[in-house]
């Protein structure tokens, strides 16, 4: 859509030119991985291309990577049955599976006593907050932060993590979970045996070789320090919205947080008003997580780290990413200014 401009890049990221070109070779490619004949192991080629990628670019060598549909199947893989603590900001696909009794400091940080029966959001999806992840974690959702952070699985110190591709600018529709070797990871989908006999059903090879192809271009940018601009723009967002709107409150501004992140509330003003308002002004930003089939509500991750319920209920996140510039920033701050004064009007 011309002359719009996408600041919801935790949503899901644009898809990498790398990526469409992968996906568009793959869809050339007839077998299915299963068979044995030539175009069959053609197939597999392609899906076992995609695994040694994500493994160098996740520094995941010698773990097994299962791929699954999404993060979500990745969570339901992983959590289901282990009984598993978390605090109450996870995601809700990690919530659904898991005891939310963890406690969440008003910065957002959790307190993770018994490390091997918890699960914990390496980067909150809502307001980025960094954990400190304790070794021997059970489980860590690092679906944030592949690709953002210079993140390796291998000194990450959990037995599992979660991911997914389109929040790196892979596909939509594919994800993994990225596992110590040997450990015991029970099938939820059975049948053919597919995925070292962990997720059962045929690979979806073209949406796997795009998750390849896009962690491997991920993990160049990281290189070559593309992010480390995007958190200056970060900065000069937040800071011109403070400057604009002195109230405005800043989520996990004093922790460490995902360098495109940025979580802020205007009390009264609610969050999916103002995301009406920008959509309707050109930007696509959100009001928390994009998981739940469009409903818009008070953030459950603020009302973990203590806001009530009319902070939560006005939060909004804007999201950059790689494509974003200054001068989309100023676009979206002084677009946003001229709705808040008109708020301010309101409530006088």
């Amino acid at each position: 859509m011309k002359d719009r401009i996408y600041l919801d890049w935790n949503a899901t990221a644009p898809l990498r030119p790398e990526a469409r070109e992968a996906m568009v070779a793959a869809m050339e490619i007839a077998g299915n991985p299963s068979s044995v004949h030539a175009e069959g192991r053609a197939a597999k080629s392609l899906v076992e291309r995609a695994r040694a990628q994500v493994a160098a670019a996740f520094g995941a060598e010698g773990a097994d990577i299962v791929f699954t549909s999404g993060a979500t199947e990745a969570a339901a893989l992983a959590l289901a049955g282990r009984g598993l603590h978390g605090g109450d900001a996870e995601h809700d696909a990690v919530a659904a599976w898991i005891t939310p009794d963890l406690p969440v400091a008003p910065n957002g940080r959790v307190t993770v006593n018994d490390p091997g029966a918890s699960t914990l959001q390496l980067a909150n999806s809502e307001t980025g907050v960094l954990q400190e992840l304790p070794e021997g974690l059970a489980v860590c959702d690092a679906t944030q932060a592949w690709g953002k952070l210079p993140v390796a699985f291998n000194w990450l110190g959990c037995t599992m993590a979660l991911a997914s591709a389109h929040k790196l600018g892979g596909p939509k529709g594919v994800g993994a979970v990225i596992l110590k070797r040997g450990t015991d990871l029970q099938a939820r989908i059975r049948g053919g045996g597919q995925e070292m006999g962990r997720r059962s059903g045929t690979e979806n090879v073209v949406a796997i070789a795009g998750f390849g192809a896009a962690a491997e271009a991920a993990a160049s940018d990281l290189t070559n320090e593309i992010w480390a601009q995007v958190e200056k723009l970060r900065n000069i967002l937040e800071s011109a919205i403070v400057d604009a709107a002195p109230e405005v409150i800043l989520a996990g501004k004093d922790a460490s947080r995902l360098p495109n992140t940025a979580c802020f509330a205007v009390p009264g003003w609610k969050g999916e008003t103002q995301v009406m308002q920008m959509d309707l002004a050109g930007f696509a930003i959100s009001a928390g997580s994009a998981c739940s089939s469009g409903k818009v509500r008070a953030s459950r991750v603020l009302r973990a780290m203590g806001y009530d319920e009319e902070v939560a209920s006005s939060a909004i996140r804007v999201s950059l990413g790689p494509a974003t510039t200054e001068e989309m920033i100023g676009r979206f701050v002084d677009a946003w200014s001229v709705q808040h004064r008109k708020f301010r009007t309101r409530a006088a």
